[in-house]
């Protein structure tokens, strides 16, 4: 990916991939799977990872990227890779430690760190704590940035009033540079993306394609979104996939758009999200499909 329509630059001056791949893994595949997929995604040209310290694969993931640095498929600097802060090490004497494990494991493959948000039991608290009445980081989390341990740092999983905690935090020196939310046509976060774009924040759409319907995770009465009748007929209309009218929705929009499979065929065809245009009209009909409805229930 070099072509320069594809990035998005960020408000600490660094430039993100439109395009990502995302690495969370159903518990039943095997973690040599996640290697080789991502593998794949490199060699077809994603150049975006998301992975977190959380998904257990992160060594896999790091495997991944050494190899097809030595291969001279890519060079380290064309790699932008993301990891998140996870819940139990909101305390700010354990940031560093988790990013620093997160380094360790990917093989120092860093880019951007983001402070992941699971619950929203501390909104109502002056002092922004999480469940475990612990503070969240912020300034625990510029350290690692000024220490270079990371180019940029954000959020994930946080809602407009979280955000507006964050920025309104007295002696914030950098603020976030991107949101990631569960979001896709059937939950397209229209209020939170029109707010993070006025404070120049990338809002970053994980679950675009529905979810991989893990039992622990997601009711299994939920809608198939690559089912749907609209998606199907603009995929027949424009000659491509449902998944690939999914993803181009979110691009057209102004979001950053994670895309995860681990077959090669669909790993390949993902890319291709570049290669069309979808009409105004095509748009405000996959607006109508917003039903403010979550696959994972967290609240954003």
């Amino acid at each position: 990916m070099n072509s320069k329509h594809q990035y998005v630059e960020l408000n600490d001056g660094h430039f993100i991939p439109r395009l990502g791949f995302g690495t969370y893994k159903l518990q039943e595949v095997p973690n040599s799977k996640t290697t080789e997929a991502t593998e794949i995604a490199i060699e077809a040209g994603y150049r975006h990872i998301d992975c977190a310290y959380v998904y257990q694969v992160e060594e896999e993931v790091g495997l991944a990227i050494r190899r097809k640095i030595i291969d001279g498929t890519v060079k380290r600097e064309d790699i932008f890779y993301t990891s998140k802060l996870w819940s139990t090490f909101h305390r700010p004497e354990l940031v560093q430690s988790c990013l620093e494990r997160s380094l360790h494991h990917c093989g120092h493959f860093l880019t951007v760190f983001l402070l992941r948000v699971l619950s929203c039991n501390y909104i109502d608290t002056v002092d922004c704590t999480n469940d475990s009445s612990q503070p969240l980081p912020p300034k625990a989390m510029e350290k690692c940035k000024d220490a270079g341990l990371a180019k940029s740092i954000g959020v994930s999983n946080f809602n407009q009033r979280q955000l507006e905690m964050i920025l309104n935090k007295p002696g914030l020196r950098y603020k976030p540079v991107c949101n990631q939310v569960e979001c896709h046509v059937y939950h397209n976060q229209r209020k939170l993306l029109d707010f993070c774009k006025s404070k120049d924040i990338v809002l970053v759409a994980f679950g675009a394609l529905g979810t991989q319907q893990e039992k622990r995770w997601v009711n299994q009465s939920s809608p198939v979104l690559l089912d749907d009748p609209v998606l199907c007929t603009l995929a027949k209309k424009h000659k491509r996939s449902p998944a690939l009218i999914a993803l181009r929705y979110q691009l057209q929009r102004g979001i950053v758009v994670l895309a995860q499979s681990l077959k090669e065929s669909e790993i390949k065809e993902n890319i291709q999200v570049f290669d069309f245009q979808l009409t105004d009209e095509d748009m405000i009909e996959l607006d109508g499909l917003n039903r403010n409805f979550r696959y994972l229930p967290i609240k954003s």
